[in-house]
């Protein structure tokens, strides 16, 4: 079974069934006529060429298979509920008639030269109906609302359907918005009138272009689509991005220390190591130089170490979790001792990369070598899996399985298709409208590099994620005293003593601050929780030149979040400068005792190569064997 936004190639071929498009100048001469005949040929071939391609691929993984049956008994259990409740289906019946009547009566008045008043208009937020054609042409602003009146009976039928739990009404609410979403007249090139002045203008050329780039992207995909989102040309790792001085000076199977070259006289004492999230790649924390916050740390006079993480492949296959804190904080840790000479060290972790961090201080705590971290700062943390959002429509029982299978089979999970799932969390934004752009107009897309990044993914290995989806989102055994064992050590976060900083941000849709925050009521030592706007990046890399987003503190952690926040203070700005006084004021990072700064090589750790390594730059379709786009 293929889904509606696995395979939206029917926006295309809808398109093209129709002969001709409408709308073309009358009096078209012969040679025109046999002009735009030619070129829908050939987009006829192209598009031909594409379906090909695409039988070829179609052979769904255990994990698609599963993620495809529960759509289907999702829309099964929500079919059910509706036939029980007849008042709900016959509401549901009427309102449908009335306002196809309604709208009958607006075309009407429409075309006897009254000026009308839409019914429903897009929200605010969405960007799809910008074109002046929606509000100014009866025909797409009929073919709008009809949309819009559809999308949001369909948002509310859900939303009132009785019987079906906290989950299930969650899932079919997911897969529903995908197909309402999938549906949108914009994402066909009949029904989009800027395609279709595109499409006139350019006598078809734009889709003749945009067939060849679907063809070419669907080759550099796993499964699904990953959309060209960027200029991938105007970017280059190490060159105008990831550019913060430094070397390279410890490296394992796993991963590459990198220590950065100081830009003050002194710097404090204890060294601060930062631990990204391997799902992606590092240099999101250290874009460019306006936003980078390794440079900004730097600049604060610390003595920054970060883990580039490897890009792994089948080879990795049974690196686990407890490999991934041995090979990364813990040799880290224990490099970083041998270049500056400190036991200790300050930990700054992100995403994923926080939740390894919290079950490494757990262990060294449990082995008591808890000393070794003399405070530790959690980004965008999921301790407590709660509530894991949206995702975790995709992290069930039967998907896990089939993932469990795919893992198994391969040794690996493509970056790719975990890449291409996230994006569909945000799919009106970072789906369908590259879709439009790409593909339908033509176009190509502009150089941004935080979509390249995006872009630039990296894949999981069997032994760790396979163990990461079940113990912790489907188990949340992290918050179990003793429920993660480790190197045969069972951990418990509730004994960590070490000072702890959460900050997570309001609009996170990848680790929701609801869930966030209870884990900042587990350590026994002192924490602090800070709640920074806008989401998951945005809200993180917020350098504070910019001035945007705000935060909110709280001395107190009562038993919610909701309390937290109905107690909260609203700040202006960027977190960062609130953590970096905690560091100071604190004696983490020590003003009083700063020592002389320390180059890259001076210790007894010697540089191995310039920053960001080869890790880093290393490419998915480059670990697997494949040729890489050039594009």
């Amino acid at each position: 079974m293929q889904s509606a936004w696995h395979n939206p190639f029917q926006a295309i071929s809808q398109g093209l069934s129709g002969g001709l498009p409408q709308g073309l100048p009358d009096g078209l001469s012969s040679d025109e006529v046999e002009a735009w005949n030619n070129q829908l040929k050939e987009i006829g071939e192209q598009y031909q060429g594409l379906m090909q391609d695409l039988l070829s691929r179609i052979a769904p993984s255990e994990a698609a298979d599963s993620i495809y049956s529960d759509m289907r008994e999702s829309f099964e259990a929500g079919a059910q509920s509706l036939m029980q409740n007849p008042t709900l289906l016959l509401e549901t019946q009427t309102r449908l008639l009335q306002d196809q009547w309604l709208l009958w009566q607006q075309a009407l008045r429409g075309m006897a030269g009254e000026q009308v008043t839409p019914l429903v208009t897009p929200a605010k937020s969405d960007r799809r109906f910008k074109d002046e054609a929606w509000t100014q042409d009866p025909h797409y602003m009929a073919i709008m609302q009809q949309y819009l009146l559809f999308s949001q009976m369909v948002e509310e039928l859900v939303e009132s359907l009785s019987g079906l739990d906290t989950t299930q009404q969650r899932n079919l609410m997911f897969y529903a918005r995908q197909m309402v979403n999938a549906m949108a007249p914009t994402n066909f090139m009949s029904t989009n009138p800027e395609v279709m002045r595109r499409t006139i203008e350019t006598r078809g050329q734009n889709l003749v272009d945009g067939l060849a780039r679907l063809r070419e992207d669907l080759g550099n995909s796993a499964e699904g689509i990953n959309v060209r989102m960027t200029d991938r040309g105007a970017f280059g790792v190490g060159e105008n991005i990831a550019v913060t001085p430094g070397s390279v000076v410890y490296e394992n199977e796993l991963i590459q220390l990198i220590q950065y070259t100081p830009t003050t006289e002194k710097t404090f004492k204890t060294p601060l190591l930062m631990v990204p999230p391997w799902i992606n790649k590092y240099y999101i924390l250290d874009l460019r130089e306006d936003n980078s916050m390794v440079k900004w740390l730097v600049d604060q006079g610390h003595t920054v170490f970060l883990i580039s993480w490897r890009n792994p492949g089948p080879e990795q296959r049974d690196i686990t979790w407890a490999d991934y804190m041995q090979m990364g904080p813990i040799s880290a840790i224990e490099a970083i001792e041998q270049a500056c000479g400190e036991k200790s060290v300050n930990l700054l972790s992100y995403c994923v990369g926080g939740t390894l961090t919290a079950s490494t201080v757990a262990y060294l705590t449990s082995t008591r070598r808890g000393r070794k971290v003399k405070s530790v700062t959690y980004m965008a943390t999921l301790q407590d899996f709660r509530d894991p959002g949206d995702i975790g429509v995709f992290l069930n029982e039967r998907v896990v399985d089939g993932i469990e299978q795919t893992l198994h089979l391969k040794g690996y999970l493509d970056g790719r298709s975990m890449a291409y799932t996230f994006n569909l969390l945000r799919e009106n934004d970072l789906f369908w409208s590259f879709y439009i752009n790409n593909y339908l107009k033509g176009e190509t897309p502009a150089a941004f590099d935080l979509l390249y990044w995006n872009t630039d993914g990296t894949n999981l290995t069997a032994g760790t994620h396979a163990w990461y989806l079940r113990h912790m989102y489907l188990e949340n055994r992290l918050v179990e005293p003793g429920g993660i064992e480790l190197d045969g050590v069972k951990i418990d976060l509730r004994k960590v003593s070490v000072p702890s900083y959460f900050v997570s941000t309001k609009e996170d849709h990848i680790a929701k601050w609801n869930s966030t925050y209870y884990g900042a009521l587990l350590p026994k030592g002192p924490v602090t929780f800070v709640l920074g706007g806008s989401g998951h990046i945005a809200g993180i890399v917020n350098p504070p030149h910019k001035n945007k987003y705000g935060y909110w503190t709280n001395d107190a952690l009562p038993e919610s979040h909701e309390e937290w926040l109905e107690s909260a203070t609203a700040q202006e700005g960027s977190w960062w400068p609130h953590w970096q006084s905690w560091m100071t004021q604190n004696g983490y990072s020590d003003s009083e005792k700063m020592v002389p700064v320390r180059q890259p090589g001076e210790g007894e750790l010697k540089v191995i190569e310039p920053a960001p390594g080869r890790y880093v730059k290393t490419t998915i379709p480059e670990v697997l064997g494949e040729t890489p786009s050039k594009t």
